[in-house]
């Protein structure tokens, strides 16, 4: 993001040194906290406005027209506390989430085989964190599981929730001791723009231009801000540098990419708002 940052700002200098004139303002904006609640653009879009937006996430100069949101779960399961020997009083909240885990496999099973979005593929769903029990010679009395699943436009939070109260609901008929809470903690919507939309139009013949042929529509994989400002109603398209080694020990970004996704944007910003075109 460093590199798209660094475009982002060059594009906006070469505008001001060319004195162009454009019907209109450009924001440039550059936000905090994306990778968790995104608060950044959850600000930004209460005090501002925009016709549209460019997401400059890396994507390797290919064009993103939607992608997966997330919604993440707390399951936990209730059992009860007792000496190791008292097996007739202990209830082991672990063992009642191995039930609820053959279930959640079952329902992974199922995600990955439901006709997939063109562009993103299919919803998934997996458990990312667990923690239970106390010491070794008690029933333990309670389990926690949080699980993050994925969802493809057109699906909601809620049918998220209701595919893993199902299961709950399903493990309490089959034992009479299986007791359990469900809790939906932080979620976002998925993401997806027409490719008829202004801005994805501005891009597309901005790059077709730029290097000969029209850049490679795709879903990102990961979730972005764009999801924020397209429910705003700001139309969005995703696009940035090539790169590699996202959130691991060696990030870096191809220079000569900056430099021409730099040119995209001065170039998209005079087509998308002057409708001309500059040398």
């Amino acid at each position: 993001m460093k590199g798209s940052l660094a475009a982002m700002l060059a594009a906006v200098k070469a505008l001001n040194q060319a004195k162009v004139e454009l019907n209109g303002d450009i924001l440039l904006t550059a936000v905090a906290d994306e990778e968790y609640a995104s608060l950044g653009t959850d600000h930004l879009v209460q005090h501002y406005h925009a016709e549209a937006a460019i997401v400059t996430e890396p994507t390797g100069m290919q064009l993103a027209l939607a992608h997966r949101g997330f919604a993440s779960f707390e399951v936990e399961t209730i059992g009860r506390a007792a000496h190791g020997s008292r097996y007739q009083d202990g209830i082991d909240a672990i063992l009642l989430m191995g039930r609820f885990l053959s279930g959640l496999d079952a329902l992974e099973q199922e995600l990955l085989g439901r006709p997939p979005h063109p562009l993103v593929g299919p919803p998934s769903i997996h458990a990312s964190l667990i923690n239970g029990g106390t010491e070794m010679s008690t029933y333990p009395a309670s389990c926690v599981l949080m699980i993050e699943r994925r969802n493809i436009p057109g699906e909601t939070v809620e049918q998220a929730e209701g595919e893993l109260r199902a299961i709950l609901e399903r493990c309490a008929q089959a034992d009479p001791r299986f007791r359990a809470e469900l809790k939906t903690l932080i979620h976002r919507p998925p993401f997806v723009v027409e490719a008829e939309a202004e801005i994805v139009q501005a891009v597309t013949k901005t790059m077709t231009a730029r290097f000969g042929h029209p850049p490679v529509r795709v879903g990102a994989p990961f979730w972005t801000d764009a999801a924020i400002l397209a429910q705003a109603g700001i139309p969005s398209v995703v696009v940035g540098p090539t790169g590699q080694g996202l959130h691991s020990a060696e990030e870096w970004v191809d220079l000569q990419s900056c430099a021409e996704f730099a040119e995209v944007l001065t170039h998209t910003a005079i087509r998308f708002c002057a409708q001309g075109e500059v040398e």
